[in-house]
């Protein structure tokens, strides 16, 4: 079960993709587009991971990031594991 706080944060993510692919000429190849290139952000960072040693855990979040959000979300991912890894 997810906290609700998770689950507030992912369905305004939703909205804020909707609005924003609402917008353009051709939504849903936008949100498609956006949701290719972030899963391909995502495998580049996992298939770098062993000659980086930057690694992102293969999960329903992070995956849920990288759909949703695009390759902004995989950099945001990057960053907040940057800022919070001891």
């Amino acid at each position: 079960m997810m906290p609700p706080v998770v689950l507030g944060a992912g369905v305004l993510g939703l909205l804020a993709v909707a609005h924003g692919a609402s917008r353009q000429r051709h939504p849903v190849l936008a949100v498609v587009a956006g949701a290719l290139c972030g899963m391909a952000g995502l495998s580049a960072v996992a298939l770098l991971a062993p000659m980086t040693g930057i690694r992102l855990p293969l999960n329903g979040m992070t995956g849920f990031f990288a759909a949703v959000l695009g390759l902004p979300g995989v950099i945001t991912l990057l960053v907040l594991q940057l800022l919070f890894s001891v």
